[in-house]
């Protein structure tokens, strides 16, 4: 007699068959055919479930496509990448890459970055909290020699495409315009009051802020252009974390 199947492969094998049309081996129903006929019920009601959540996450892809192709697309992309672990949270940062090859959005080439948007907002709704630094923190004697720590949640945004303009355009009020050309460029974080910001900047604002997010003295990120822009944008926003106890900037 075969031994019983331990817990863990028996929910492995549970897991997998939602991926597959055949249910897993071992469930038993009065009917011939009403396990696969359940079955296809609970798989059905898992897949819905993560295309909702999906388009949670992805509002601004959702309304570019329309629901019911969404809905489509979710299905395969659910196929292909169903979520590793139970915390929805983490499961969907494969689905830029995957618009970025999906045939039939190839007329589309800026979804996959609209995507990425999102998903660094999401990204920054749950990242680790830091108090922000105070206002006078760039009143030090040598402010060239600062390193400035950010916010966990700052994410240092760059598309091809005027992906930024596409998702402003797609915000509650907003009233849409023809587009500018690409490139576009971004700083998003989270603000002390949770609030995500998605705030357009010029390529050299952004060259400094990549700069002092990897770590580099004020003096240096900002050599090839004026920081005050940057810098105000990262204290408007509180976006420059305060130094750990005991530590100075």
């Amino acid at each position: 007699m075969p031994p019983e199947p331990d817990h863990a492969s028996t929910e492995a094998a549970f897991h997998a068959a939602l991926w597959r049309p055949e249910p897993p081996e071992g469930l038993t129903a009065p009917a011939h055919d009403e396990v696969a006929r359940r079955f296809a019920v609970y798989r059905n009601n898992v897949r819905n479930s993560l295309s909702r959540a999906l388009a949670a996450r992805f509002p601004v892809v959702e309304a570019l496509v329309g629901s019911e192709f969404f809905t489509a697309m979710a299905g395969v992309f659910i196929a292909t990448a169903p979520p590793a672990c139970p915390v929805l949270q983490d499961w969907g940062g494969a689905f830029p890459g995957f618009l970025a090859r999906f045939p039939p959005v190839a007329h589309l080439p800026w979804l996959g970055c609209v995507a990425r948007l999102e998903w660094a907002r999401g990204v920054a709704v749950h990242a680790a909290d830091a108090a922000p630094a105070p206002a006078d923190l760039l009143a030090a004697p040598d402010p060239e020699a600062l390193q400035l720590r950010l916010h966990p949640s700052v994410a240092l945004y760059r598309s091809a495409h005027p992906a930024v303009s596409i998702w402003q355009a797609h915000q509650p009020g907003a009233v849409r315009g023809p587009l500018p050309p690409g490139p576009e460029h971004a700083l998003i974080g989270r603000q002390p009051d949770f609030t995500v910001v998605v705030v357009p900047v010029d390529r050299g604002s952004h060259a400094i802020l990549a700069a002092l997010a990897a770590g580099e003295p004020l003096g240096r990120a900002a050599a090839d252009a004026d920081p005050t822009a940057a810098l105000t944008l990262l204290l408007r926003h509180g976006l420059i974390a305060a130094p750990p106890t005991g530590e100075t900037p």
